[in-house]
């Protein structure tokens, strides 16, 4: 194998890649990147067996085809410390050595035996949609800070998705904060759903990051790929059922407060700060046309209180809310005004944008209230 690629082109796929990486491997293989040289196409691979991405970088100066497993750190930690000029890749089949060359240097180790790596497979018996990287961007953060982390629970550890023939719907919840993110202009052939995990939505969230192109969505029962310009993901589903958290969204809300976003986001991480650190809990007291936002922790008689003008539809309400829950959503909406709409003071509020310029986007949040002391 044998071939010229630019430095910083080959460090830059290395690097779109190496999120898959796992820091504890069961199989040592899987600390390398499968590198294979076929028709001019560098194609690089990392896998946790889990989840696998790969890449095809164009390779115009090409000596010698072929296929190595070269070891991820030193690949990295190499190219970020070569200049950016072409390097000269060539390996011996006989032991897996690498040898690459740049301007005066001269830099061997060892790879490995590129059979032991896992093969890459093909999904069977696929359904297939076609989104655009933009609308998955947008889901992906609107939902994925949402998910849980309980390894109990694996089915609230990441984002529900589901297909039907009218829209595409992706949910987060972890029990305590509940996102639903809806698109009317995405629809399946027929109704599926999925249930991905945090990592390769982190992976494909970063690969398509100020991309608009179109996205191929493949699935079947068990897996779920994602192909684009010269990039592809396939990552395993988690099994089991989602919970029905269509029962958990209150469908009564008389009480309704609009506000400016950045206003009342201001005011909680001011009057966070004065509020007991491991309950982070905030009084919201609603009367009229004005919120007070207030917090309190009585073990260092620290307390603080903010008034602050609104518009409000409702009786007189007092409520507890965890502040950083509630920061986590408001900073993930992006309108200017936003409604917060409630009942009592034991259930669920609601989060909406106010005046969404998207219309085929439908987005709501959910916060669990806390227990006040009185």
């Amino acid at each position: 194998m044998k071939f010229i690629v630019k430095s910083s082109d080959l460090l830059k796929s290395l690097q779109t890649v190496s999120g898959v990486l796992a820091n504890n491997n069961s199989l040592p293989i899987l600390n390398d990147f499968l590198l294979k040289l076929e028709n001019n196409y560098l194609n690089i691979r990392a896998s946790d067996l889990e989840t696998t991405m790969s890449i095809s970088l164009p390779i115009e100066n090409v000596d010698e085809e072929g296929m190595i497993a070269v070891p991820s750190k030193i690949m990295l930690e190499s190219l970020k410390a070569f200049p950016d000029m072409p390097v000269y890749f060539a390996t011996k089949d006989a032991n897996f050595s690498v040898e690459l060359s740049i301007g005066e240097g001269k830099y061997r180790f060892a790879g490995h035996n590129p059979e032991e790596y896992p093969e890459f497979s093909e999904l069977k018996d696929t359904s297939e949609i076609n989104l655009n990287s933009q609308l998955i961007a947008t889901a992906i953060n609107h939902t994925l800070f949402a998910a849980g982390n309980d390894e109990l629970r694996p089915v609230m550890a990441g984002v529900y998705v589901e297909l039907t023939t009218d829209d595409l719907t992706f949910v987060a919840t972890d029990a305590h904060k509940l996102v639903r993110y809806r698109r009317k202009d995405a629809k399946a052939e027929k109704s599926s759903t999925l249930i991905l995990p945090k990592k390769p939505l982190n992976q494909l969230k970063v690969a398509i990051a100020g991309k608009d192109t179109d996205v191929i969505m493949k699935y079947n029962n068990t897996n779920v790929s994602f192909e684009f310009e010269n990039i592809r993901l396939i990552c395993r589903q988690i099994e089991g059922k989602y919970p029905n958290y269509e029962a958990v969204i209150p469908l009564s809300n008389p009480n309704k407060l609009v506000i400016d976003r950045l206003q009342l986001s201001s005011s909680l991480r001011r009057v966070a700060i004065f509020t007991n650190q491991s309950t982070n809990q905030v009084r919201m007291k609603i009367s009229g046309q004005e919120l007070i936002v207030s917090g309190e922790d009585t073990d260092y008689s620290n307390d603080a209180k903010e008034r602050l003008s609104c518009n409000y539809e409702g009786e007189d309400l007092e409520i507890g809310f965890n502040s950083r829950f509630l920061l986590e959503m408001i900073n993930n909406l992006e309108n200017e005004m936003i409604s917060l709409e409630m009942s009592e003071p034991s259930r669920a509020g609601l989060l909406f944008p106010v005046n969404n310029e998207n219309e085929n986007e439908d987005i709501l949040m959910l916060v669990m209230p806390v227990m006040l002391n009185q």
